[in-house]
């Protein structure tokens, strides 16, 4: 498929988050999914392992548990302090901010199971067990494969969210999907064509509140 123009810098600042504006009733051929994942897997892998491994799920009634999963995990983080929509509530511009991500979040947790195309980013991990200590380089050699793969998908069209809320019921999930013992998930991308085009980089604090150059 002919990607859309965009430069490199307008690629990597307007990849955004989408949820609400994900087409539900568009299918998405599997060939362009397949072409996103192709670009992914030219992503680094620590010693070049490459140990991941992708499942792509169109079936309906796996979406649909899937989707359980995910909406309950939400409403538990929903009542939660940690929530978007309870940060920065002393800061009004954050706030506002903040409660548009809570609104978007909460219409995808409702609509998860009815996302076309779910791709779960996955590890093998020797006896299935995560290490214990810094972890960094374990899914060092994934999640840049899988923002590769939101990368590759906004070229061509199509939009994704970054979740991992599924996680809270990894192993029904796994069981959901036939998963071996040995492989771990890593995010959960809902995938969809997009409605509407204005895309724009997001408000970020300034560089200057977060640089530290030689010392903290």
């Amino acid at each position: 498929m002919t990607t859309l123009p965009l430069s490199p810098d307008e690629l990597l600042t307007t990849t955004r988050t989408v949820r609400k504006r994900l087409d539900l009733d568009r299918p998405v051929p599997l060939d362009l999914v397949r072409e996103c994942l192709e670009i992914a897997l030219q992503a680094p892998s620590g010693s070049n392992r490459q140990g991941w491994q992708w499942v792509v799920v169109t079936d309906p009634e796996q979406r649909r548990a899937i989707g359980e999963y995910y909406r309950r995990s939400f409403a538990a983080y929903a009542a939660s302090k940690a929530s978007a929509d309870s940060l920065y509530k002393d800061d009004p511009d954050r706030a506002e901010v903040q409660r548009r991500v809570g609104d978007s979040a909460a219409y995808l947790a409702e609509r998860m199971g009815e996302v076309p195309v779910l791709v779960l980013p996955c590890l093998r991990v020797e006896g299935g067990e995560l290490p214990g200590g810094n972890q960094a380089g374990l899914w060092g050699s994934l999640l840049p494969a899988a923002w590769s793969y939101a990368l590759a998908a906004r070229a061509r069209g199509l939009g994704t969210a970054w979740t991992s809320l599924h996680l809270v019921y990894e192993r029904e999930v796994a069981e959901v999907l036939g998963l071996p013992a040995d492989v771990r998930q890593g995010a959960l991308l809902p995938t969809a064509f997009y409605t509407g085009d204005t895309f724009r980089p997001a408000p970020r604090v300034p560089l200057e509140e977060v640089l530290h150059i030689d010392r903290w």
